[in-house]
């Protein structure tokens, strides 16, 4: 095979660590690439007004490929204030360049595993009948829409006269919401389309099909958002009943379901649901087979494709040095990257690594020994980020 080349895209805070030890593992492995470096992130939102500059978007383009490490996203307030101050006031409005990223490039599919690792000390674990000690083997992926629903941006404060006015005809906005005053009136819309709802229900039943799931499960709330909700509930209806008659469709309101996460999460395998919904409940899986340290996941398009740990910059870690952060779910990232190009020995051989050591329980990361995230956790015996790179790959 062609040796790949692969935007590595760090990002803020952590994200450079965690990145620098995914590669490290991969060029361990004998993945034959070349990495490109991207610059993407808040220092060059305030230092060009663009945390997604063109010439990494270009870099993408050309590649297809990226890696990403982790982003710092700010309040509304803060975005010109941290500015270059000879860019203020010349118009220049944040967004978040993976946002921007998923919808420039089509990236709708986002991909979220949810597996336990053997011996993992964060493994989910409950009280059964009996009183007997539980702990449940997971094996979830979660499809969450991408670039809709109420990430898609569309929003306003103060909201213009058009805009108001549109309003004003849903008589649900005029009962309820007319006594307010404009200038103390926020608006973020939901919006779903029956191409991109139709995309993600695709992808997850093609997934449950290949692997042998007889269900797919619509997380949503289509009782009360009614027009939303509903329209993925009932795309997802049709679909198994034109093309997937041997898989059922479940329907589980996202409130529900995140209490069913905590009684039974071994029953679910494929979940599907719109951006923030996804959001939610793949946090939730992530809170059970690890945490965020465990947490991967693929943003895939119909040319491009990135892939990124679901956790944030975490900047408060990002001055430690040596680095305490948990790399694993970078690496697995890495990994889902590497199945995505069908390299599929060299993932397989990642993932049995991580599975090892984890297993063997001879290095961990301060989350996995429920340390606070403090520099002292080496005293007590934590592995730093760097170790737990050197770990897996003595295990390859």
């Amino acid at each position: 095979m062609a040796k790949r080349t692969i935007v590595a895209m760090p990002g803020d805070g952590i994200g450079k660590v965690v990145l620098d030890e995914a590669i490290r593992v991969l060029d361990a492995a004998g993945f034959d690439a070349e990495y490109v470096h991207g610059d993407i992130g808040w220092e060059f939102w305030c230092k060009e007004g663009d945390p997604f500059p063109e010439r990494t978007q270009k870099l993408l383009e050309q590649h297809k490929i990226g890696l990403f490490g982790a982003i710092t996203s700010k309040p509304k307030d803060k975005t010109e204030a941290e500015l270059s101050p000879d860019l203020r006031g010349k118009g220049f409005t944040y967004y978040s360049p993976i946002v921007s990223m998923r919808q420039k490039y089509d990236l709708d599919i986002c991909m979220r595993p949810c597996k336990t690792f053997k011996g993992n000390p964060l493994n989910f674990i409950r009280r059964g009948f009996g009183g007997v000690i539980e702990e449940p083997v997971i094996d979830a992926m979660i499809f969450r829409q991408n670039t809709e629903c109420l990430y898609g941006g569309v929003e306003w404060t103060n909201p213009s006269d058009q805009v108001y006015d549109a309003l004003m005809t849903h008589k649900k906005f005029k009962d309820n919401f007319a006594w307010c005053p404009r200038p103390e009136l926020a608006v973020s819309t939901r919006i779903f389309t029956k191409k991109y709802t139709g995309r993600i229900l695709k992808a997850a039943f093609e997934y449950a099909k290949e692997r042998g799931f007889d269900t797919v499960t619509v997380c949503e709330k289509p009782n009360v958002v009614r027009e939303t909700s509903g329209m993925m509930l009932k795309l997802a209806q049709e679909l198994a009943k034109t093309e997937y008659p041997g898989i059922k469709v479940q329907d589980t309101n996202i409130d529900a379901q995140m209490m069913w996460l905590t009684k039974n999460p071994e029953t679910y395998h494929v979940i599907v649901a719109g951006n923030m919904f996804g959001d939610i409940v793949s946090d939730g899986f992530a809170g059970l087979i690890g945490g965020l340290g465990f947490a991967c996941s693929a943003n895939i398009g119909p040319e491009i494709a990135v892939f990124e740990p679901t956790h944030g910059s975490a900047p408060k870690y990002a001055e430690f040095n040596p680095s305490i952060v948990n790399p694993i779910a970078m690496v697995l990232s890495a990994v889902m990257m590497l199945e995505h190009i069908g390299e599929m020995e060299i993932a397989a051989r990642i993932t049995k690594a991580v599975a090892e050591v984890v297993a063997e329980g001879k290095v961990m990361t301060y989350d996995m020994m429920k340390l606070p995230g403090r520099p002292d956790v080496f005293e007590k015996g934590a592995a730093n980020t760097r170790e737990m790179g050197d770990a897996i790959i003595q295990k390859l």
